[in-house]
């Protein structure tokens, strides 16, 4: 894995755009968690425990205005930009290696 930048807009106004950049992709990955685990608690002030399942997570980054990444190429040297899909993949890799440890 290598360096990521996220980029995000959450809604239709110019304004919610974002980005940030990480070391790994798996970094950029569990960002992304920690984004709609956040969007959650916000929803839910009074609960003191979230709980979500891979489907909600899928279904708030498909209602993002957009969400990309930018991976590091190492032997291209650009930067190659992947979709939601590729982004919703990554992080279904990530979960299943997690739940295996």
């Amino acid at each position: 894995m290598t360096h990521t930048i996220l980029l995000m807009q959450s809604t239709n106004k110019k304004e919610s755009r974002t980005w940030a950049d990480y070391e790994t992709t798996n970094e950029c990955m569990e960002s992304i968690c920690k984004i709609y685990e956040e969007h959650l608690k916000k929803l839910n002030p009074d609960k003191g425990c979230i709980t979500y399942d891979i489907s909600a997570l899928f279904k708030f980054i498909d209602l993002l205005e957009d969400l990309c990444c930018l991976v590091f190429d190492d032997k291209a040297q650009v930067y190659a930009p992947k979709s939601k899909d590729w982004i919703k993949n990554e992080i279904f890799l990530l979960l299943r290696r997690q739940a295996a440890h």
